[in-house]
């Protein structure tokens, strides 16, 4: 099979291979965060990546000072956050599951851009940022309503054109000292954003819908994880038990590569565009 694109041939041979392997073949999807490099959303452990010190969950929930911190960081880069867009891995992957190939995509992400690109069945395993809601009553916000509350309620803040940005939309501060952190309006408890912060677990019932995804699938595509977390690794491993062809994409090593059917070392946007052009629908 001849694919059409920029690769080396190497990578040519290592794509036509896992065309070949995952044809006919209903697939599951699970992205990190290298799927969204091309978005312009940094990579937590890629070459190049910046230095980081991520929030864990005992220290938002344990002490005032970090959560001012928290959320002074999380605002600044929450808006060029948002603002990036889908890229052509994320639309490929889209088109994948509209054509009947893929059945959905599980990922590691919190960017929301596989749902703003199109794909409808989307695993957040980590959760979103698009959403907030209170330790103690459990209501629920939009990211959106409260970044402007957030502005009105500390109209010194500035949003700079260019930050440094995180991979779950944060930035390093200058400075929290002043900012007043926002609270429920419903009944004044501690907010937090739906995410999995360092140091929690992803709930239960996440991980068994990533996992029915994968039971009721025939191959499984990593693209853009190291799978250094081990909700990455542990899906690969219920994929391989099976006995399901297992295709990875990542630029680098991963932590599954001896156990890849096919393993393309390549960008994710490429690759997955071109098995997007290529793989036809399952029978």
């Amino acid at each position: 099979m001849t694919i059409v694109t920029d690769f080396d041939a190497q990578t040519a041979a290592s794509v036509a291979r896992a065309v070949e392997v995952l044809s006919g073949r209903r697939i599951a999807v699970l992205t990190g965060a290298g799927v969204s490099t091309d978005s312009g959303i940094p990579d937590y452990r890629g070459k190049g990546a910046p230095v980081r010190t991520p929030m864990t969950a005992q220290a938002f929930l344990a002490s005032e000072s970090s959560r001012r911190r928290y959320w002074v960081g999380s605002h600044l880069g929450w808006k060029a956050f948002a603002a990036a867009a889908p890229n052509e891995g994320h639309r490929a992957l889209a088109r994948l599951e509209s054509d009947g190939v893929a059945s959905g995509v599980i990922t590691q992400n919190v960017d929301g851009l596989h749902v703003r690109a199109g794909s409808r069945r989307v695993v957040e395993l980590h959760g979103t940022m698009r959403r907030v809601f209170c330790t103690h009553c459990g209501q629920v916000f939009d990211r959106r309503d409260l970044a402007a509350r957030v502005e009105r309620d500390n109209p010194w803040i500035a949003i700079p054109d260019n930050v440094q940005l995180g991979p779950d939309g944060d930035v390093l501060p200058e400075s929290s000292d002043g900012f007043v952190v926002p609270e429920c309006t419903v009944c004044g408890g501690m907010l937090k954003p739906d995410v999995v912060f360092f140091g929690e677990f992803i709930p239960a019932e996440k991980f068994r819908e990533a996992e029915q995804l994968v039971r009721t699938s025939e191959a499984l595509v990593v693209a853009g994880s190291s799978l250094v977390v081990n909700s990455g690794i542990r899906l690969v491993e219920r994929a391989r038990r099976r006995r399901l062809p297992v295709v990875i994409v990542n630029r680098g090593e991963t932590r599954a590569d001896g156990r890849a059917t096919v393993k393309i070392d390549a960008g994710t946007s490429d690759v997955l565009r071109a098995f997007a052009e290529a793989l036809p629908a399952p029978r």
